[in-house]
């Protein structure tokens, strides 16, 4: 069998060629059946990153959608991350940023363990330590910003998760 080097369904190898499963069909596709509110989302999320570094941005979009198990994100963000210079180290750490804090800013830390405690919410509220490690990093209109984007990510993470969105054929850039 001949693969195409663009089929992401298949991958040859010097010996066999490999089958990986079928993709799942998306469940439904929320933004042309409520257009309204995927273009509020898109007006929220360019009012949520405005300010923020790019680089700490898709930081915590990833790690967002890392633990909302949102594939689909974590391919956007990954590959704008990866297309705007991140490095593929810190991306792959990002699952277990906490045992590789040496590969992160403090500041970055701060802000994935504030993604964490926003995203997570299991005790329903983000603890004090947290949010004061966090301002002690941000000014507090960037901190504001940064619960912004962290929030806006959940609910894309929702649609995302929800519907079943596919992962794998965003292109970096494609959606700005």
């Amino acid at each position: 069998m001949t693969t195409q080097p663009d089929d992401p369904t298949t991958t040859a190898t010097a010996t066999a060629t490999v089958e990986y499963a079928a993709e799942r069909p998306a469940r439904l596709e929320w933004a042309k059946h409520a257009p309204d509110v995927y273009k509020a989302m898109v007006r929220l999320e360019a009012a949520a990153r405005q300010g923020l570094d790019h680089t700490l941005y898709e930081l915590v979009k990833i790690r967002a959608s890392q633990i909302n198990h949102c594939a689909f994100c974590i391919d956007m963000h990954t590959k704008d991350a990866l297309a705007a210079g991140e490095s593929v180290e810190r991306i792959v750490q990002l699952g277990a940023w906490d045992e590789s804090r040496h590969f992160y800013t403090e500041r970055e830390l701060a802000a994935l363990e504030l993604t964490e405690a926003v995203t997570v919410l299991t005790d329903g509220f983000v603890p004090d330590e947290v949010y004061a490690q966090a301002a002690k990093h941000f000014e507090e209109a960037e901190l504001a910003q940064l619960i912004a984007a962290i929030t806006v990510i959940n609910a894309w993470n929702r649609f995302g998760v929800t519907c079943r969105m596919a992962p794998g054929h965003y292109q970096p850039g494609q959606y700005k």
